[in-house]
C-alpha cells in the first residue's frame, strides 16, 4: 500500500488524495518528530511559569482573560474538544473526514503547534486503522479554523463521541480504538486547541475539487466539440492563431481540446440546405473563452491551495526562538474565497452546455436535426425532458454560485467578530461539482445521439470512440422513448469514471 510521509514543510495535493481518497498509510518523518519534542519542549517550559500564556494556561476565545491553575489544564483541554463537538446535520463523507485529519496532522507536525509526538502519531495511527469520526455538516464559521468538525475528530483522539470502522459499521470511538490497539490520548496543555484550530476541512474539500474540475473541464471540451460538430459548425474558431492573440493560457487549452477532438470530421462546416451560416451561436463558438476562463480560475485556486498546504494553521503559534504568539492565521478568506470563485465558474460552464444541449433539441436551431432528437416527434418526446432536468440543475447550480464568503456572523461574544464561512463554500462547491457532472452527462447524451443521427458524413475517429465507448457503456443511442433515466444515470457514471476523456485520449493523446 503507498505511504505518505509528513514532515514539517506541509504535504502536496497528491498526498492528501492519497490518504482522503486511496487510504494510503501515514508515517511520521523522523524530522517530525523531533521538532514536535523540540517545541513540545517549549510549551513545558511555558506551562511550569506563573505568568498566563494564552491556549497554554488561559481560557479560550472571550474567556481568554481566565488564568487556568496547573490541576485544571488536563480538565481543560479536554473540555474544549468536548464543548466544541457540537455539530449537527447529516454526516459528511469519509474522504472529506480523512482529509481534514490528514492536514490536521500536518499542522501538527510542522513543529509549531506543541503538541506531544504520541499525540501526531495516535492521529497516524486512527487514519491508518480506517477508523473515521462521525462529522456533521454544520458547526462551522470557517473561522479559529473548522472548530466543530474537527472538535468531532479530537473527541475520536480522545476514545469519546462515535467513528465509523473500516467496514462502514458507526460504533462508539472507544471501542474501535480498542479494537485496533490504539490507546486514547490524555491531552495536556495546549493540545486540545491545537487539534481544532485549522481550515483543514475547507482546504481538503478543495483539493478534491480542484482534482475533479481538471477532469470536468476536459470532460467538457469534449462534450462543447461534439455538439458544435452534431450542430455542423465550424472549426475554425478554434485555430491557435486566433487564440494566440487573446492569451489567456486556459482559452488555449480547451481550444487545443476540441481541436483535437474535432480532427479528421466529415461534419464540420456544412449547412444545412446550403444555407449560408456566417457565425456559430455564442454558446458553441465561444465555448474555449468560458471553459478556459474557468481553467485558469482553476489554475488560481491551485495556487492558493499549495500556499495553505505549506502552512501552519494554528492559534497560538510556537516560534523558532522560543515565543508563543496569538495569530489571525486560522483566518479561512484566503480558502474561501477561491472556494466561492470556483462556484462561480462551475455555474458558468454548466449553463453554457445546457444552453448548447437546448440547441440541439431545437429544430428551428439544429440545422437539420429532428424535434427534440426524438425518433417520431409528437409520438415520441425524445430527450425533452433530459434537458428540462438539465435546466433544473443548472438553476439550483446558479443559486450554488452565491458567495459564502460574502457573509459574515459574529461569535464568542463578539471575540470573533469576523469569519469567512469557508467550510459553507466547500461544502457548496461539492454539490456544485456533482451537478456539473450531471449536466455534461446530459449534453453528451443529447450530442452522441445528433452525431449518430447526421447520416453520410462521418463523425471525428475521437468522437466515434466516444460513441461507441458510450454505447458500450450502457447509453442507449437513437430511437423510440423508453425510460430515460437509466440512461442519464450510466451517461452521469461514464463522465464521472473517466471513461469519456479516456476514450478520448485513445485516439488523441493526452488532453491538456
Amino acid at each position: 500500500m503507498h505511504t505518505v510521509v509528513v514532515g514539517t514543510s506541509g504535504v502536496t495535493a497528491s498526498d492528501v488524495l492519497a490518504v482522503a481518497r486511496g487510504g494510503a498509510r501515514v508515517e511520521l518523518s523522523e524530522e517530525a518528530v523531533a521538532a514536535l519534542a523540540a517545541a513540545r519542549g517549549i510549551v513545558d517550559a511555558l506551562a511550569a511559569k506563573p505568568e498566563p500564556v494564552y491556549g497554554v494556561s488561559t481560557g479560550f476565545g472571550a474567556l481568554a482573560t481566565r488564568h487556568i491553575s496547573q490541576e485544571q489544564r488536563a480538565q481543560l483541554q479536554r473540555n474544549i474538544v468536548r464543548s466544541h463537538a457540537a455539530g449537527m446535520g447529516p454526516r459528511v463523507e469519509r474522504e472529506v473526514v480523512r482529509a481534514l485529519m490528514f492536514l490536521r496532522l500536518k499542522t501538527v507536525c510542522s513543529g509549531h503547534t506543541g503538541v506531544r509526538p504520541e499525540v501526531a502519531q495516535t492521529m497516524a495511527d486512527v487514519l491508518n486503522a480506517g477508523i473515521t469520526p462521525v462529522v456533521h455538516e454544520y458547526g462551522s464559521l470557517g473561522c479559529s479554523g473548522d472548530l466543530a468538525p474537527l472538535s468531532h475528530c479530537a473527541l475520536t483522539l480522545m476514545g469519546e463521541g462515535e467513528a465509523e470502522g473500516p467496514d462502514g459499521s458507526v460504533r462508539p470511538a472507544g471501542e474501535l480504538l480498542a479494537a485496533h490497539g490504539i490507546a486514547p490520548v490524555e491531552l495536556r496543555e495546549k493540545e486540545g486547541l491545537a487539534l481544532l484550530n485549522g481550515t483543514d476541512g475547507m482546504l481538503g474539500m478543495l483539493v478534491m475539487a480542484l482534482a475533479d474540475l481538471d477532469a470536468l473541464y476536459k470532460s467538457a471540451d469534449v462534450t462543447a466539440a461534439l455538439s458544435l460538430e452534431a450542430l455542423l459548425g465550424t472549426d475554425k474558431v478554434l485555430a491557435p492563431e486566433l487564440h494566440a492573440i487573446r492569451p489567456h493560457p486556459g482559452q488555449g487549452a480547451s481550444a487545443a481540446n476540441m481541436l483535437a477532438v474535432l480532427k479528421g470530421s466529415e461534419l464540420t462546416g456544412h449547412h444545412q440546405d446550403d444555407a449560408p451560416r456566417v457565425q456559430d451561436a455564442y454558446s458553441v463558438r465561444c465555448a474555449p473563452q468560458v471553459a478556459g476562463a474557468g481553467r485558469d480560475t482553476l489554475a488560481h485556486a491551485r495556487l492558493v491551495a499549495e500556499r495553505e498546504l505549506a502552512s501552519a494553521v494554528d492559534n497560538p503559534v510556537v516560534l523558532p526562538d522560543g515565543r508563543v504568539e496569538s495569530n489571525g492565521n486560522f483566518h479561512g478568506a484566503p480558502v474561501a474565497y477561491v472556494l466561492d470563485f470556483l462556484a462561480i465558474a462551475v455555474a458558468d460552464l454548466a449553463s453554457i452546455a445546457e444552453r448548447r444541449t437546448d440547441r440541439l433539441l431545437d429544430k428551428n436551431r439544429s440545422h437539420g436535426l429532428p424535434p427534440f432528437l426524438a425518433d417520431d416527434a409528437g409520438v415520441d418526446s425524445g430527450l425533452m425532458i433530459a434537458q428540462y432536468t438539465q435546466a433544473a440543475l443548472v438553476s439550483e447550480l446558479k443559486r450554488l454560485a452565491v458567495p459564502a464568503s460574502a457573509d459574515s456572523i459574529p461569535s464568542s461574544a463578539m471575540q470573533e467578530d469576523h469569519v469567512s464561512m469557508g467550510w459553507s463554500a466547500a461544502r457548496k462547491l461539492r454539490t456544485a461539482v456533482d451537478n456539473l457532472t450531471r449536466v455534461l452527462a446530459v449534453e453528451l447524451y443529447a450530442a452522441t445521439r445528433a452525431v449518430e443521427l447526421r447520416e453520410g458524413l462521418a463523425p471525428a475517429p475521437a468522437s466515434q470512440a466516444v460513441i461507441d465507448a458510450v454505447r458500450g457503456a450502457g447509453v442507449q443511442g437513437a430511437g423510440p422513448d423508453r425510460f430515460l433515466a437509466p440512461d442519464l444515470a450510466a451517461a452521469d457514471a461514464f463522465v464521472r469514471g473517466g471513461e469519456l476523456v479516456a476514450a478520448v485520449e485513445k485516439v488523441t493523446g493526452p488532453l491538456q
